[in-house]
């Protein structure tokens, strides 16, 4: 019944395909499209989701605008839609979301009560299909094919389903785009946020995408529109009507995925398990930091969360690498490869601090991180060999140590170099 829309309110399908409100409800959410009902491929997004979870749990901010984020030296994490209406935006430096909007409610980020929430919704994603792909806390690829019989319902009517239950069970919402692959799903669920539900058939894709600009494909960022700009390329529409070899000039051997994704092509299956690419901590400091002496302990203190995490993952990291950003949000990014395995904070420190040593030049850092990558199972990690015994016995030292802070906290056994305070 694609000629039907049904209601994404109360779920009625109406009685004529012409309607413009539920005749159940009254509501105005009437889901239509040609090919609503033979597309399977949907793209999930949770709105504005930490600052969803923060009004969730204290009804007083429901229509205040609510930044989540760091102090005046942070970034925004997430911003809610109205403090969006004054130029907020994600990523945005502190003060300049301040700046835009003095009255906004600031809170500090709470990661493990969004993973908490991130969880509930993956859940409810797994009732629908096995096919679940996640590509953060807040967002996934589903893949609803053949789950028809089982949802009694087309994809678009069990996602509607599946949006309800979200707000009425976990207490968020969220936006979907259904189409026939991934990218065409990912772009739909941009679309009418908050609480959206977009759909982008394949009879209409090469005419929708034709007026878009470049910068909506994915891995298409300020490099390479520069790159394309120079060949005349700005829109979806100029990367049909060049030569592939023009393509190749600018962007090399993404030039043919770039050429596919024009026409609205896309062979990336939904796939159910995201390998760990890597496990990394960062901060960003209250002041810009110069030397080394100031940086080291808090890369220390970086390094054991690092390892804390790899360790209650079950992981190891062969490569490290060390991410500073300067005063000018310039970032400077070093690794250190072909590493034997390790899990252990003082394995991940030590090349980590030698490429900081030599980072220190006397630039005025605002933000560090560490991050271990090249991952692989913690069984292959930190044996020792003839020629480094003394592996075995740091594994041995931090398996106690770690038995102390589980019991007594992070905050009962510390390293003298982790209370070293900076110089002003």
């Amino acid at each position: 019944m694609s000629d039907a829309p049904f209601c994404r309110d109360c779920l009625t399908f109406a009685a004529s395909p012409l309607a413009e409100r539920c005749t159940a409800c009254g509501s105005p959410r009437l889901l239509r499209h040609r090919e609503r009902d033979s597309l399977a491929i949907a793209h999930v997004d949770c709105d504005a989701f930490f600052a969803a979870v923060e009004k969730r749990d204290d009804p007083s901010l429901a229509d205040k605008p609510v930044i989540v984020g760091g102090g005046k030296r942070g970034v925004v994490s997430t911003c809610c839609y109205v403090a969006r209406t004054y130029g907020v935006r994600s990523a945005m430096p502190m003060f300049q979301a301040l700046k835009a909007c003095p009255h906004a409610v600031v809170i500090k980020p709470n990661i493990e009560k969004y993973r908490i929430a991130g969880r509930e919704v993956r859940n409810l994603m797994l009732e629908l299909t096995p096919l679940v792909e996640p590509v953060s806390i807040d967002e996934a690829f589903l893949d609803l094919t053949g789950t028809e019989r089982l949802h009694h319902g087309s994809p678009a009517l069990t996602l509607a389903k599946f949006a309800r239950k979200v707000e009425n069970e976990i207490g968020i919402s969220i936006s979907v785009g259904l189409s026939y692959n991934k990218f065409l799903a990912k772009i739909a669920s941009d679309f009418q946020k908050p609480r959206g539900f977009s759909i982008i058939g394949r009879a209409e894709a090469p005419d929708f995408l034709g007026n878009k600009p470049v910068s909506i494909i994915p891995g298409i960022g300020a490099s390479a529109q520069a790159r394309l700009a120079k060949a005349g390329v700005t829109q979806i529409a100029h990367i049909r009507d060049i030569p592939l070899n023009t393509l190749f000039e600018a962007l090399g051997r993404d030039a043919q995925r770039l050429s596919r994704l024009a026409w609205g092509e896309d062979k990336r299956v939904v796939t159910p398990e995201r390998e760990t690419k890597s496990v990394s901590a960062e901060t960003t400091f209250d002041t810009d930091l110069r030397s080394f002496e100031d940086l080291e302990p808090i890369l220390w203190r970086l390094s054991e969360k690092v390892s804390r995490r790899l360790k209650t993952a079950g992981l190891a990291g062969r490569s490290i690498t060390l991410k500073l950003k300067d005063s000018e949000f310039r970032l400077l990014t070093r690794s250190r490869s072909g590493l034997a395995p390790t899990q252990l904070a003082a394995r991940l420190f030590d090349p980590a601090r030698q490429m900081l040593k030599a980072a220190c030049d006397g630039t005025a850092f605002r933000l560090i991180g560490v991050g271990a990558a090249d991952l692989c199972d913690a069984a292959d990690a930190d044996k020792g060999d003839l020629a480094d015994q003394s592996v075995v016995k740091q594994a041995h030292m931090e398996a106690a140590i770690d038995k102390i802070r589980d019991k007594f906290g992070v905050a009962a056994l510390q390293k003298g170099l982790a209370l070293r305070k900076p110089q002003r």
